[in-house]
Formats: structure tokens, sequence, C-alpha cells
């Protein structure tokens, strides 16, 4: 399959729903959609909301290096970006994951945050309720509460993954 390469202008002119990913000249789709999917980031910037130590963000694109953006499903930084387009990394960056998601994109996509600078990248399976947490120790799985690798921000995974309504 041959792809057609578009220009970083290009990319950051056109809007696309749901939004992409733009990895070196190529559009990259995002699976998202599921009821699953949804509930789990809503609620992660919902609970990253109520901190109020940091400003959390949902599906806004960070430019990880000059020829690759990201989506993340939720970032949070300590204090508000003035840009529209985030190039500084963020404290963290979550990635829910669907069912299609396959784990050689997801891996690519954490090393492609860590590389930029993001200290803490969070994995959350919202069909298994599993958490995994990408820093420099390296990823691995989480139990009870998930944190970022300085501990400014924790979550408990039970709020993360209820099925009960955010009050």
């Amino acid at each position: 399959m041959l792809e057609t390469l578009i220009s970083v202008e290009e990319y950051l002119e056109t809007s696309y729903h749901p939004d992409v990913d733009y990895v070196d000249g190529c559009i990259e789709e995002r699976n998202v959609g599921e009821k699953e999917h949804g509930k789990c980031q809503a609620r992660v910037w919902l609970l990253l909301r109520r901190l109020r130590t940091v400003k959390s963000f949902i599906e806004t694109r960070v430019q990880t290096s000059a020829t690759i953006y990201h989506v993340p499903d939720v970032c949070a930084y300590g204090k508000e970006p003035e840009e529209s387009v985030f190039t500084q990394p963020p404290l963290l960056c979550v990635e829910v994951l669907s069912p299609q998601d396959r784990m050689s994109r997801v891996m690519r996509v954490v090393r492609e945050y860590r590389s930029m600078g993001v200290p803490t990248v969070w994995i959350l399976d919202p069909l298994d309720r599993r958490a995994y947490v990408a820093d420099s120790n390296g990823l691995h799985e989480v139990t009870g509460e998930i944190r970022t690798a300085d501990g400014r921000i924790a979550l408990a995974l039970d709020e993360i993954f209820s099925d009960d309504e955010p009050e």
C-alpha cells in the first residue's frame, strides 16, 4: 500500500474527526470511540482536574519531534501552556487502550513521549482494568494507585475504572 505524504503545515491546518497522529509525513489513525475508552478518558481528565495542582487536557496535539505529533488521550501540565499545539513536554501523558490497539504501536508512542522529555506515561486498559506506568524505570504494571514518577500526581485505580458516575 502506497501512503500519501503530507506536510506538517497541512496536518496542522486540517481538522480530523477524531484527531489523528502525524508521523514523518503520514497520518496515523488513533483507535477511539468505544464507550469504555471514552468513559475512562473522561474520568482520568476529571480526576486530574479535581487535583487543582495540574492543568489537564483531552486530545490535544503534542509535538514530540520536528516531524511527529501525537494526540494523547489525556495530558497534564503544571501550568497551562500558552500555545495551542504543545511543544513542551507534559508532566504526564495518558494513553487509554482500545481493543484494536497494537502493543508495538503503543510502545513506539510511549518511547516518543519519553524521548521528548515526558517523565511519566500511563497506559490504561479499561476492559481488563489494568494500569501500566512507563518512566525512567521502564514499563511496569501497577495496582491500587497509579502515580507519576515524582509522586506529584496520584489516582486510585478504583476511581479510574469505576462504573459509577463521577460526582
